[in-house]
């Protein structure tokens, strides 16, 4: 199977492309407004990557309205604070045991409620496509022991997912669970006497990985290179030095900027919302001395707010911002190898203004996202990551929560679980390489990247496969609040599918419009149908005695339907 996975996991159009002047990106990117309605097909595909999984009400959504006022409808939803979840579930455990207190657990349960059952599809798929760039994790205790915190950056990730991303940088910047993550919380200025320098961890990512980018590129994506073919870098050894002094002095948020309240101290006395307000300015720890990174210059005695705007609207202004973020977004909506041109008409939308709503409109209208035969290029497309197949199933068959809370909790471990857990990546750098590409195979040999890929391996095939293997028959994540209840709490429907099990081909048409929709090709559902076949029904006595035997034959076929499906490369690799 990972071979299988190996070659059908591939993007869209090239991989590093040489320098040379980027071409003027055909015209369009967006509908007129005379287009004919979505069919199913076309909308269930759409739904792929705008959502955390199709389901039969969004199809017919987006196939009575079309794919721009079903836009401007998620542009305009309402949605549901992460962080009002946490206290919820802090508040209920507080009241029977005041000890515990909600944990990680809650943060999860809050990110599945909205996944699963959440109308504000978009910004939630949004937001988790933006964790995975300006990642924070808790896998580390200094993260994961401040757990509202981690509900409250998803709620900011959500505020600004359709904003500006000069505003959203800004916010990630000053998150406290940034702070503590990439530890420039207390971040104190040089001190030559005892040689101490500002912590540069922070100036080093924002610039790597939230902004700009490694590598200076054209519009395209493509790689800027110098006459000798080498790639031209956007940064040196001295502009993290520089920026760093920028992120000297800011602390948790409070009523006063006090030496005890910057260090942190008793934490009866700390704000009790510190750990999801904004950073403020502490100007006894801020750097006063002159600060040089990306061609400016910060005077000397600036204070931390004024310097903070000058580098950030030195990097969000900066030419790589665009494409370098519209890449990624494209990645993680819908193909792993944009073609260039993909890349620079999402990049115009985007614009100097760094228009997040624009950049998603392009990203997920543009022709290449809506190919008509998109089954017809190998190389368009991505794998599916463990935590979307995952909500796709679930979504694909109603499932609900018998607590209300979608206990589905961490599935870390890629042996007998998904092998990703949302909030919860192994480093900065996320579960996977934006540009990783699959060691001695024929993607490498084509150039393309596969960066889900990264954590895809025999393991976690195996882990996937027998996760689902339970999972599917018996329901997902813990069995209720207080882990006694007899069955576990997140239960799909299998209701309508059942009836269908009689009829082995009505049922595999069924289960494969769920799950796969166009993928769902003919030699895939014959091969369903003969190991649905397979599962013997015995005939129904006049008595009724075997009644028990016959409706779990019944149940098996149904089984078996969904769980090959959920297993098959049509599933795990989207088109």
């Amino acid at each position: 199977m990972l071979a299988v996975l190996l070659l059908a996991a591939c993007g869209g159009g090239g991989g590093d492309a040489s320098d040379g002047g980027s071409t003027s990106p055909p015209p369009g990117t967006q509908p007129s407004g005379n287009e004919p309605k979505p069919t199913r097909d076309q909308a269930f595909r759409f739904l792929t990557q705008a959502t955390f999984g199709p389901t039969d009400a969004e199809i017919q959504s987006v196939m009575g309205l079309g794919y721009g006022p079903w836009l401007d409808q998620q542009f305009a939803k309402p949605t549901v604070s992460h962080r009002a979840l946490w206290d919820a579930a802090d508040a209920r455990i507080r009241a029977a045991d005041p000890t515990p207190g909600a944990g990680q657990r809650e943060v999860l349960d809050g990110f599945y409620r909205q996944a699963l059952s959440g109308e504000d599809q978009l910004r939630q798929r949004t937001v988790f496509a933006l964790s995975q760039i300006f990642v924070i994790s808790m896998q580390g205790s200094e993260v994961g022991d401040h757990e509202r915190g981690v509900a409250g950056y998803l709620d900011m990730l959500g505020a600004h997912a359709f904003g500006s991303y000069r505003q959203l940088l800004e916010q990630v910047a000053r998150h406290p669970m940034m702070g503590i993550y990439l530890s420039h919380l207390r971040n104190q200025k040089e001190n030559p006497a005892t040689g101490r320098v500002p912590d540069e961890n922070f100036a080093r990512e924002v610039m790597q990985l939230f902004s700009i980018g490694l590598v200076q590129l054209n519009a395209d994506g493509t790689v800027r290179k110098d006459a000798a073919g080498k790639a031209l870098e956007t940064y040196a050894g001295e502009d993290i030095s520089g920026l760093a002094k920028v992120f000297t002095g800011w602390s948790w948020y409070g009523p006063d900027t006090s030496d005890a309240r910057f260090w942190g101290g008793n934490s009866k006395s700390q704000d009790v919302d510190r750990q999801w307000q904004p950073m403020q300015a502490y100007a006894q720890f801020h750097s006063a001395s002159e600060k040089r990174f990306l061609g400016q210059t910060v005077a000397a005695q600036t204070g931390a707010p004024a310097s903070l705007k000058t580098a950030l609207d030195a990097l969000a202004g900066h030419p790589n911002v665009a494409p370098f973020i519209a890449r990624q977004l494209i990645q993680r909506l819908v193909t792993s190898n944009p073609s260039p041109a993909y890349v620079q008409r999402a990049a115009a939308a985007f614009g100097g203004a760094g228009d997040m709503k624009a950049l998603l409109r392009a990203v997920l209208l543009d022709d290449e996202a809506r190919k008509a035969e998109p089954a017809a290029d190998p190389a368009f497309g991505k794998l599916r990551e463990p935590v979307l197949r995952l909500t796709a199933l679930l979504r694909a068959f109603g499932a609900r929560s018998d607590s209300g809370s979608f206990l589905i909790g961490a599935t870390d471990d890629p042996g007998t679980q998904l092998g990703q857990t949302p909030m919860r990546a192994p480093s900065v750098f996320n579960f996977y390489r934006p540009g990783f590409v699959p060691p001695n195979s024929l993607m490498a040999a084509q150039g393309l990247a596969a960066p889900e890929m990264q954590i895809t391996h025999e393991t976690s095939i195996v882990g996937y496969a027998n996760y689902l293997r339970s999972g599917v028959d018996r329901g997902f994540g813990q069995s209720g609040l207080d882990g006694k209840a007899t069955r576990r709490d997140v239960q799909p429907d299998y209701t309508q599918v059942l009836t269908l099990a009689p009829q082995p081909a009505a049922l595999v048409d069924e289960v494969s419009q769920r799950l796969l929709g166009p993928q769902a090709n003919a030699a895939f559902k014959r091969e369903l149908q003969t190991a649905v076949e397979s599962v013997v029904v015995p005939a129904l006595k006049a008595d009724g005695s075997n009644k028990t035997q016959v409706d779990t034959a019944l149940r098996n076929r149904v089984l078996a339907a969904v769980l090959l499906s959920a297993v098959s490369p049509e599933f795990v690799v989207q088109k």
